[in-house]
C-alpha cells in the first residue's frame, strides 16, 4: 500500500528559491498538504475497517427492522380484546401458541385470542399490539408476572391482561430504524463501533475504505537506551519514539515503532531503507538541526533521483524551529523530520504529521484541531518576537491557564497540559485575562 503522492522531486525542487529563508508554520503545512494525497480505497472486511473512511454512501438493502417486532416479552393481542381491562376486571384470553424470535410458522390472533411473544419477535397475524407481562397474571396457573420462559405455557391455556393497549404498543414497526432505499452511512465517515454494527444490521459484510495509514516511527540518538535498560553515564532513555507511535495511532494510523538508530548517516538510511516497504509515512526525530551528530539532516540531503528529496527548513515558532519535509522512493512515500527535543516532537506532530495523517485516510485535515479562544488565567511575561510559540496548558470551561515553563524538554509539564496556548509572532507577553486560541487535545478538556 503506497501513498500515491504523486511521483518524486529533484533535490532543489520545490524550495531552492527559498533557501535559508525562515518558513511561517502556515507555510510549512500548506506546503505539506500540497504534497500529500489520500490513499487508495480498498475493499475491507467490517472489523478491518474499523477506523476507516468510507469512499462512497451505503445504502440500505431492506428495511430495518424487516418485519414488525415486540420490544416487550408479553402477549400479542387484539386492541378491542382488551380495552377496559382492569386489575377488577381483566379480560380473559385463549392463548393460541408461543412466538419466539426467529420463529418463522406464526399462529393467528383472532378475537379472544392471544399469542405469547418474546421481545424481537414478529408480530403474529391479527395481532395489533403487545401487552407486557408485567400487565398480565403471567398465564394459565397464576404465574408470577416476571417468571415468564419460553416454553412456560401451552397452547389453549388462558391469560389475563390488566390493562389496556393503544394500537402498535410495544411494536417496533418495519423500517422504523432505516427504510429501504435510504442511505444508511455518507461517503467520509469514519467507521467506528456503531457504525459496524449498523453495517452488520443492513447485511454488509465488506465496505469500501480509505485504509488507516500505516506510519514508520524511529527515533536517532547514540545516547539513546530503550526504556527498562539501565542508563550508562550519558545516557537517556528514548521515550520520542514511543510517543510519537502512540501520537500516530491516537490520529488513526497504524504505527509500527522502530525503536533508536545511532547517530551514523549510514545505519539510518539502511534502516529507512527497510522500513519503507510496509510504510505509508515515515516519522523520525532528532538529527535535523545544524550540530556536528545531525545524521537525519546528513543522511536525507544527500538523496537523489527516485530516492526521492527531503527539504530541511527554519520555521518561525517555538518549540519545533527545524523541520524536515519531503518524499522518498518511487512512491513518494511522505517523511518528516521532526526535532529531538520530546515538547518540540510532539507540537511539530500535533501541528504538521496529524493533519497529514488525515489527508492521506481522505479527511479535512484542520477537523478536531481547530483553536478555541480561552480566556488566561495566568501571565504570559515573554514571548520572542516573529515567533509563534505554543506553551503548554490546562484548559477547562473556557479558561486556560499554562503549565510549566517554555523548555522543550519538560516532559512532565506536557503530561500534564490538555491545552496548547498559541502566542502570535508579534506578541512579546500577555496579561491575565487576554484571549488566546487554544489548541485542545483531547485530554478530558470541557
Amino acid at each position: 500500500m503506497s501513498s500515491s503522492a504523486g511521483g518524486t522531486t529533484t533535490a532543489t525542487d520545490p524550495d531552492a528559491a527559498d533557501e535559508g529563508r525562515t518558513w511561517s508554520v502556515q507555510e510549512h503545512l500548506d506546503d505539506i498538504l500540497a504534497r500529500i494525497r489520500p490513499l487508495e480505497p480498498i475493499e475491507l472486511q467490517l472489523l478491518d475497517a474499523q477506523g476507516c473512511v468510507l469512499v462512497e454512501d451505503v445504502t440500505v438493502p431492506a428495511a430495518l427492522p424487516p418485519f414488525d417486532n415486540s420490544s416487550m416479552d408479553g402477549y400479542a393481542v387484539r386492541v378491542a380484546d382488551v380495552a377496559g381491562a382492569s386489575e377488577e376486571f381483566p379480560a380473559v384470553l385463549t392463548v393460541v401458541g408461543d412466538v419466539a424470535a426467529g420463529s418463522s410458522e406464526l399462529p393467528a390472533v383472532g378475537p379472544g385470542e392471544a399469542a405469547r411473544i418474546m421481545t424481537g419477535a414478529p408480530l403474529p397475524p391479527g395481532a395489533e399490539a403487545v401487552v407486557p407481562v408485567e400487565w398480565t397474571d403471567g398465564g394459565t396457573g397464576g404465574a408470577p408476572a416476571d417468571a415468564m420462559t419460553a416454553g412456560e405455557e401451552e397452547a389453549g391455556g388462558e391469560v389475563r391482561v390488566h390493562r389496556p393497549a393503544a394500537a402498535r404498543a410495544h411494536v417496533r414497526a418495519r423500517g422504523s430504524d432505516v427504510a429501504a432505499g435510504e442511505i444508511a452511512l455518507s461517503a467520509g465517515t469514519v467507521l467506528g463501533p456503531a457504525q459496524i454494527g449498523l453495517l452488520a444490521a443492513i447485511g454488509r459484510a465488506t465496505v469500501p475504505v480509505r485504509p488507516r495509514p500505516r506510519v514508520v516511527v524511529l527515533s536517532t540518538g547514540s545516547e539513546l537506551v530503550p526504556p527498562g535498560e539501565p542508563l550508562a553515564t550519558g545516557q537517556i532513555h528514548d521515550s520520542n519514539s514511543f510517543m510519537l507511535t502512540a501520537c500516530a495511532r491516537d490520529a488513526g494510523a497504524i504505527a509500527y515503532r522502530v525503536g533508536a538508530v545511532d547517530d551514523d548517516a549510514a545505519s539510518f538510511r539502511a534502516t529507512l531503507e527497510d522500513q519503507l516497504v510496509r510504510a505509508d509515512a515515515v516519522v523520525t526525530t532528532g538529527g535535523v538541526s545544524v550540530g556536528a551528530y545531525d545524521v537525519v539532516k546528513e543522511a536525507l540531503t544527500q538523496l537523489s533521483g527516485e530516492e526521492g528529496s527531503v527539504a530541511f527548513r527554519r520555521l518561525a515558532m517555538q518549540p519545533g524551529k527545524p523541520q524536515g519535509f519531503g518524499r522518498l522512493g518511487p512512491d513518494g512515500i511522505p517523511l518528516f523530520a521532526l526535532p529531538g527535543n520530546p515538547v518540540s516532537a510532539y507540537v511539530s506532530f500535533e501541528l504538521f504529521v496529524r493533519p497529514a495523517l488525515r489527508a492521506l485516510m481522505g479527511l479535512a485535515p484542520a477537523a478536531g484541531r481547530e483553536p478555541v479562544r480561552a480566556r488566561l488565567t495566568s501571565r504570559v511575561a515573554s514571548s520572542p518576537e516573529g515567533r509563534r510559540q505554543y506553551l503548554r496548558g490546562s484548559y477547562a470551561d473556557g479558561k486556560v491557564a499554562t503549565v510549566g515553563g517554555s523548555g522543550s524538554h519538560l516532559v512532565k509539564a506536557l503530561a500534564d497540559a490538555n491545552a496548547l496556548v498559541v502566542v502570535p509572532e508579534e506578541t512579546t507577553s500577555l496579561a491575565a485575562g487576554a484571549e488566546v486560541d487554544v489548541i485542545l487535545l483531547d485530554r478530558g478538556a470541557s
